[in-house]
């Protein structure tokens, strides 16, 4: 059937036997010639690299497979980070078929076919199926309706993987008969355990291959949090090392950090983001902002997504400069970059490098002021210098009894004005504490939409101030 991959299982095992981990999944069809990507994909939840909250004792993932529950799940995460080998452990640990439906190639016609193939398995008392959806966002619909009845009857144990919100991407009957599962993406120092293991396993290089600290580091970054990616650059590394070397071919290859620039095509970004250079380089990134050259702050931002700095981190830095650096000059500043920190968290690498590069166009051409960084900076010192003072009689909290016996609110020699029955929305009274009757902090420019904002704050002023 176009758009299915089945790998069948060696059936259940007798009671109190452990099941072979190559049987009945994803590692029965492995080969020497296969990927190593392929070749290295964990076989049992204990050899799964990160997704710790997935892997703890008495975890919903850990009680499917070690319970052998029928339950459907619902994996959300970056790429790389394990859906697929998820849904191959729980074939293979719990002994059922494996059959995957393309999202990209199956229609409606071939997930009906998998379901009824599955069904009629079992009413011949054969094994249970594990139907593995990959993309499942891809899937309309109609599609994603044609799941249920399996779902629904058991017929199948449903996995599917999606690398976008389930929320906005899957049809609430589907979402609320599984369980949603949320993967993050692998630390470097998952990515860096993963590389290891390659590099030692039987089933991976086999101890044939050294990889020197500097290309380690140059293929952890270059994966950016995906398993997949880091096995595939390594495995290119390893090749181009082989091609290289000369003599018997006994000798142990070394890969150096040449050869793994040349085997990805991509030269090593020099970053340490534990290091001076993960603060020059955002330093540098927001003072181009601040000095409205958009092509250096880009130039900034692509050193830090190359060398797989964090973007949040990226985002958090341009919505402080948002308000740091421009304020009131545009006040759509700090939307902008709220809206682009979102859709990190929404979308992930690499498409949010689009929604940061946005912003970041959007923040150095925007009109200047540090009006806001300066009020907040002035108000703030003179709290530490203690110039606090009591807050007015009439602005005190008066909605209990007794305020007005002890003075507050309404209760004051000069009662509070309600702003909103005076001319314009604005009252004459005192709001400042005595001690700071004539302080003034807010002193805004007139650069961009803040001198509208400069004009009107200091017409208020005159009224609120009675001057």
């Amino acid at each position: 059937m176009d758009g299915l991959f089945e790998v069948p299982g060696a059936g259940r095992p007798a009671p109190g036997t452990t099941p072979d981990p190559g049987a009945g999944s994803l590692g029965a069809n492995t080969h020497a010639s296969a990927p190593l990507a392929v070749r290295m994909r964990p076989r049992t939840i204990d050899e799964l690299v990160g997704q710790q909250q997935l892997r703890a004792v008495g975890s919903p993932l850990r009680r499917l497979i070690e319970g052998d529950q029928s339950m459907s799940l619902l994996l959300w995460g970056p790429p790389g980070t394990g859906k697929t080998t998820i849904a191959a452990i729980v074939s293979q640990q719990t002994r059922r078929r494996f059959v995957e439906v393309s999202a990209v190639a199956a229609g409606v016609k071939e997930v009906r076919a998998a379901i009824d193939a599955a069904r009629a398995e079992l009413a011949r008392g054969g094994q249970e199926t594990v139907l593995f959806v990959d993309e499942v966002h891809r899937f309309t619909k109609a599609q994603q309706d044609a799941l249920l009845p399996g779902v629904e009857n058991r017929w199948v144990t449903l996995i599917a993987a999606t690398t976008e919100n389930p929320f906005f991407s899957v049809i609430s009957p589907l979402l609320s008969r599984s369980l949603l599962l949320r993967l993050q993406s692998l630390t470097d120092e998952d990515v860096a355990e993963v590389i290891d293991q390659a590099l030692t396993d039987e089933r991976g290089l086999a101890g044939r291959a050294e990889l020197d600290d500097d290309a380690r580091a140059h293929l952890v970054r270059l994966a950016g949090g995906d398993a997949r990616r880091a096995l595939t650059y390594l495995e290119a590394a390893a090749g181009a090392a082989g091609a290289a070397a000369t003599g018997s071919g006994d000798e142990t290859l070394v890969i150096d950090l040449a050869t793994a620039e040349t085997a990805v095509d991509q030269a090593a970004v020099r970053y340490d983001r534990q290091g001076d250079q993960h603060y020059d380089v955002i330093s540098a990134f927001i003072k181009s902002i601040r000095g409205s050259d958009a092509d250096a702050a880009l130039h900034y931002l692509a050193r830090m997504v190359e060398a797989g700095e964090d973007p949040r981190f990226i985002a958090r830095r341009l919505v402080i400069s948002a308000s740091e650096d421009i304020g009131l000059a545009d006040p759509t500043a700090l939307t902008t970059a709220v809206a682009a920190a979102q859709a990190v968290q929404l979308i992930g690498m690499p498409e949010a490098r689009l929604n940061l590069a946005q912003a970041t166009i959007a923040l150095a051409v925007a009109p200047k002021s540090n009006a806001v960084i300066m009020a907040i900076d002035a108000a703030q010192a003179d709290v530490r210098a203690g110039k606090i003072g009591a807050v007015p009689p009439h602005l005190r909290d008066g909605h209990y009894a007794g305020a007005a016996k002890l003075g507050h609110s309404a209760g004051a020699p000069k009662p509070y004005v309600y702003s909103h029955d005076e001319p314009y929305g604005i009252a004459e009274q005192q709001y400042a504490p005595d001690e700071l009757i004539d302080a003034t902090y807010y002193r805004p420019t007139s650069l961009g939409a803040e001198a509208a904002v400069k004009e009107r704050w200091e017409r208020i002023r005159r009224i609120v101030r009675g001057r």
